[in-house]
């Protein structure tokens, strides 16, 4: 895929090639969203029933590609952004409550998104591959985007970040929520498409189809490293 003019909407065909943006390590942060237990962690297949394996069968997919592609992709962009002095920060989904009360609607509603992950229970917590180093920052959200349910944007601030690179799942979810966010705040967005997923490959790529060009720019780990010139 070539960045400049793959994963294109109809919004967008004939648009002009863009730049390579200019990120600025110092600017530039990565963040990585929602890589937790709860979506990681599988029954034995033997012991579900017949229906159940079928809605295990539809989830493999995803599974092989979070473990074969998504996570070490991550692990390694994650360790080249911190031999280059880029700030790497976290986003997962976890309530503050035992019940679930401080979850936003979105997260209480019945079905995929009712999810209940007090913040100290191990669903809860991040992969073991990707765990933050010494004082990187996680933030705790009851909300899809990461900004919108947290003090991300200050400390986004703080840390003087103009260009955020997400990576995570689901990228029709709370990759997509976040990158909006973002973008309304005026920060310069990077999908990175091989440090995403979404439950189905077509829907990861319908939504990185819809939310490129306008909301952020969407290209591989290696676009991304030759544009930095990133190396150990």
């Amino acid at each position: 895929m070539n960045w400049k003019t793959g994963l294109r909407s109809l919004y967008y065909v004939g648009a002009p090639e863009p730049d390579d943006p200019v990120l600025v390590p110092a600017q530039t942060a990565i963040l990585v969203i929602d890589v937790q237990n709860t979506y990681l962690e599988r029954p034995d297949r033997a012991s579900l029933s017949p229906q159940e394996q079928h809605r295990y069968d539809l989830w493999t997919p995803f599974h092989e590609r979070m473990h074969g592609t998504v996570i070490p992709n991550t692990a390694r962009l994650l360790e080249l952004a911190r031999a280059n002095g880029i700030e790497c920060l976290f986003a997962r989904i976890a309530c503050h409550t035992k019940d679930g009360r401080d979850r936003s609607l979105s997260q209480k509603m019945p079905g995929w998104n009712n999810l209940l992950l007090p913040k100290n229970d191990a669903p809860s917590q991040l992969v073991a591959e990707l765990q933050p180093v010494g004082d990187e920052i996680v933030v705790t959200k009851t909300t899809d985007s990461a900004l919108t349910g947290t003090n991300l944007r200050l400390i986004l601030h703080n840390l003087g970040i103009r260009n955020v690179i997400c990576c995570g799942i689901f990228t029709d979810q709370c990759v997509s929520s976040t990158v909006r966010s973002l973008a309304d705040e005026s920060y310069a967005v990077i999908v990175i498409e091989d440090c995403c997923a979404a439950a189905t490959d077509e829907l990861h790529r319908k939504e990185l189809e819809i939310i490129n060009m306008i909301y952020c720019h969407v290209m591989s780990s290696f676009e991304l490293c030759k544009i930095m010139a990133l190396a150990k």
